[in-house]
């Protein structure tokens, strides 16, 4: 029986390319781009073949954390381990306690793959291919990494030149290169034997534990103590902060794989983007007869070769060529897809500024482990809110010293306490919480429970919750 593979998802990243859908608390990896799942959830479903894969391990962070658990159970996939890290490290101390992690839970012989969660990738024959001939690689020794072969010069990615061939399509290593200069990544296109740095691996848990004791003995210490004093807060693992805090803030390939002399490629044909840029995003969408790739709520007249994307008002776009143009809930870019490398140094103009700095950190929706909750309008004294509760979940029970509250049930069953008293609302009925009363929201149905909060009081911040009962272990 041929062993099966142990998915590593990292899935901590705060990236801010893709802004205003991704933003840094709702990272990349969690966003809807195009399609009915999240790039989290694109990462999951390819590893849920149970007779290739165990259950996934996924890194991530504190607060993502419930994300990672919510999305997880929208596609009913079990996860073997949720790794919490409590401070960004890069991926080799990230790798490294995976990996530590893993030889505890499996043993040192079992094969670990290593993934991304903000890739778009087509998981066809030819991608599970790739897969197998890693395996195989991997299962002698050898610390594979995937090369996309090329289809075009591109700029934004590193590159790995392939070397002597071995078996099952592999190559050895004979370097790593940089992200180059244009007229360097046609040279290499031109010449063949190069790939893009894809940043997927396939590692025998006990080889790469080996090769860091001799690379990088500072970051597996530091990594392995961090799993050997983590602690379980519910379906959670977290890591020993301060041991963790020991890890260098190093990636894997300069701790490991430009230095071992036990680095192989799989040249990997499958159809690959890391989604870096709106540009990449058009590129790989399903353009019309005009070239554009357009989402839901919009509209294109006289236009050709953009990219429209709405995630909350209908856009309109009329006469445009070559652009991308993306509404979130409160922000909206327009700019030349050519131009869309440069996201961030417009985010963090953004960032700078008291008037616009939020926008680059929170989404008007935030998600929670029963839910989550839209401010939809911002008042003085008062803010209203769209609340929605996940069949089966219910909030902390909790009071406010500053606000009272009105809920109005637009969708689905709410079970309602307040003080002593416990009730029952259905669609269009409705309840007032007094300032200080202790209360709880619960969705004792089975489909989403969708309600209208207004708020009204002194003081609306986020911090004016005193939880007297939480079954998510929150203070």
């Amino acid at each position: 029986m041929t062993q099966k593979i142990v998915p590593v998802i990292m899935a901590g990243g705060k990236g801010t390319r893709l802004w205003p859908l991704s933003r840094a608390a709702a990272p990349k990896q969690f966003i809807q781009f195009i399609g009915d799942k999240t790039l989290f959830q694109e990462t999951l479903a390819r590893v849920s073949d149970p007779a290739l894969y165990e259950a996934p391990v996924v890194l991530t962070n504190e607060e993502f954390r419930f994300l990672v658990a919510e999305q997880a159970r929208e596609l009913d996939l079990a996860l073997k381990a949720i790794l919490l890290e409590p401070v960004a490290r890069n991926t080799a101390p990230a790798v490294a306690a995976a990996a530590a992690l893993v030889a505890d839970l499996f043993g040192k012989d079992v094969i670990m793959h290593v993934l991304g969660s903000d890739y778009e990738i087509v998981a066809d024959q030819s991608y599970f291919d790739s897969v197998r001939a890693a395996r195989e690689t991997a299962a002698s020794g050898k610390l594979v990494t995937f090369g996309i072969e090329p289809t075009e010069p591109a700029t934004g990615y590193g590159y790995i030149e392939g070397g002597e061939q071995l078996s099952a399509g592999a190559q050895t290593v004979k370097r790593f290169i940089e992200k180059p200069p244009l007229d360097k990544a046609e040279e290499m296109v031109t010449a063949g034997g190069f790939y893009w740095n894809s940043g997927m691996f396939m590692f025998q848990v006990g080889a790469l534990i080996a090769e860091m004791r001799n690379y990088a003995p500072d970051v597996v210490a530091a990594a392995s103590e961090a799993v050997a004093k983590a602690t379980r807060d519910l379906d959670f693992t977290r890591l020993d902060a301060q041991s963790f805090a020991k890890a260098p803030s190093i990636s894997i390939d300069y701790a490991i794989m430009e230095k071992t002399a036990n680095a192989a490629v799989v040249p990997s044909p499958f159809k690959w983007s890391d989604l870096g840029s709106w540009d990449s995003v058009w590129k790989t969408g399903t353009r019309d007869p005009n070239g554009n790739v357009a989402t839901a709520n919009t509209t294109l007249v006289n236009s050709r070769n953009s990219l429209v994307m709405s995630h909350g008002v209908h856009l309109a776009v009329q006469g445009m060529e070559d652009v991308a143009v993306i509404a979130s809930e409160d922000a909206v870019y327009v700019g030349k897809l050519q131009d869309s490398q440069s996201v961030g140094d417009l985010v963090k103009t953004l960032a700078a500024l008291p008037a616009t700095s939020k926008l680059t950190e929170t989404h008007p929706t935030s998600y929670r482990p029963w839910g989550g909750y839209t401010s939809i309008f911002n008042g003085d004294r008062f803010q209203v809110k769209r609340i929605f509760v996940t069949p089966g979940k219910k909030l902390s029970l909790q009071k406010h010293h500053h606000r009272s509250e009105h809920w109005i049930v637009v969708k689905g069953t709410a079970e309602v306490t307040i003080g002593e008293n416990v009730q029952m609302l259905r669609e269009n009925e409705s309840v007032y919480i007094p300032l200080g009363e202790v209360h709880r929201l619960a969705n004792p149905g089975k489909i989403l429970l969708e309600l209208i909060e207004v708020q009204t009081g002194s003081y609306l911040g986020e911090d004016d919750i005193i939880r007297i009962v939480d079954e998510f272990g929150r203070s």
